[in-house]
């Protein structure tokens, strides 16, 4: 008689019957139910020890898992996820790690199994695909290659009064530089705050922005006063492309983490407002690991540039194989007869044109690009 045509149970229960019975030898039972000798030994001594509860399949669960987390750690993690709301598992985890060594804690996928169930994961937005850029941004796989600076979105405090959250990171290491409330997106407080982060750091060798005011302006290359500051002390302005923030997009993904860490709600006022940023940057920094580090800080990783900020604007020089010519206070220099428009920025500036070819220049501030000019045009061309 197969086994398969009837269920388990009642194929078990004609086995011990046809046993009882007294007609069929052991041998004979396994050939007559179509199992092994060993099987029948094992049914009959667990329907002797137990009576029919002991046909029943029993659990599969083991008895002990020496791998599974202690009510304790479990507690212990739910505790620093409630201090930390906007963390992850992996980040939770290795915070706990750095802070207690000696205690063997679980593995970041099983870390988040218990926050699941304990109902604190957001679910994430599905991210819509973006194209892939065709802007040339530079290489920066070293500490002060690139700097990115940006304004998080500004918002109201509670006493009404906007504050506009200048921000600087080192793009290698995610190093967050400066974290500084200002009043407003105005040329002269954001020069300052770049000036302190100078200071502290020293000078990168590029600066990476967006196209918005102040970092860049609807004029000639984009320049604004502060791009033009930035290119007399050595340092390259870069934008990413028009509409793309996700050519920033480490320096993005630390305004989400400065949204939910510090900005939910707003504090009292813009004091108070910044001294939950200047914590906010000592705990990035110094506190919350990164994947992209091999879960490092980014203290471990980031080092101050060997380019000291010298506290003023050097003086601009050029080779013999130069013309230089000074923008005048409406903007423009004269050339060949004509009087071309640089724009504001340039303004007090000294600028050089290098023949390129037969009546073709490339003009320059430093070592900057700025565009070609050509005899006979009223206006400077794109590079």
């Amino acid at each position: 008689m197969p086994w398969k045509r009837e269920s388990l149970m009642d194929q078990r229960v004609k086995l011990i019957s046809d046993w009882l019975s007294g007609n069929y030898s052991k041998s004979q039972l396994s050939r007559r139910h179509g199992i092994s000798r060993p099987t029948v030994d094992k049914w009959l001594n667990r329907y002797a020890d137990r009576g029919s509860d002991g046909l029943k399949e029993l659990s599969r669960k083991p008895y002990h898992c020496p791998h599974q987390t202690s009510d304790e750690i479990i507690s212990r993690l739910l505790e620093k996820k409630n201090e930390h709301l906007d963390r992850g598992p992996k980040q939770l985890i290795q915070r706990l790690r750095n802070a207690e060594p000696e205690i063997v804690w679980p593995a970041a996928s099983t870390a988040g199994l218990w926050l699941k169930k304990a109902g604190l994961v957001s679910p994430r937005k599905r991210a819509h695909p973006r194209p892939h850029s065709s802007a040339k941004l530079r290489e920066a796989n070293e500490p002060n290659q690139t700097w990115c600076a940006d304004f998080k979105g500004q918002f109201r405090t509670k006493d009404d009064r906007w504050c506009y959250p200048l921000t600087i990171t080192d793009h290698a290491s995610r190093y967050l530089l400066l974290c500084r409330g200002l009043l407003g997106t105005h040329g002269e407080p954001t020069r300052q705050g770049f000036e302190w982060a100078f200071r502290e750091y020293g000078i990168p060798d590029v600066i990476r922005t967006d196209n918005g005011s102040p970092f860049a302006s609807t004029g000639l290359a984009r320049l604004s006063s502060l791009s033009v500051w930035f290119i007399r002390l050595g340092i390259y302005p870069e934008t990413i492309k028009p509409g793309r923030p996700d050519q920033n997009g480490r320096h993005e993904r630390m305004h989400r983490t400065l949204k939910a860490a510090v900005l939910k709600p707003a504090a009292d006022n813009l004091l108070r407002q910044q001294l939950l940023f200047e914590e906010f940057v000592h705990d990035f920094n110094y506190y919350r690991p990164h994947t992209a580090l091999d879960m490092k800080v980014p203290a471990e990783v980031y080092s101050s540039s060997a380019r000291i900020y010298p506290g003023y604007v050097p003086a601009v020089e050029y080779g013999e194989d130069v013309d230089v010519r000074r923008v005048r206070s409406n903007g423009e220099i004269k050339w060949k007869g004509s009087h071309i428009f640089l724009g504001e920025a340039l303004i007090g500036e000294q600028v050089a044109l290098k023949e390129v070819a037969d009546d073709v220049w490339d003009l320059y501030l430093c070592s900057y690009p700025l565009g070609r000019l050509e005899r006979g045009a009223k206006r400077v061309s794109s590079l």
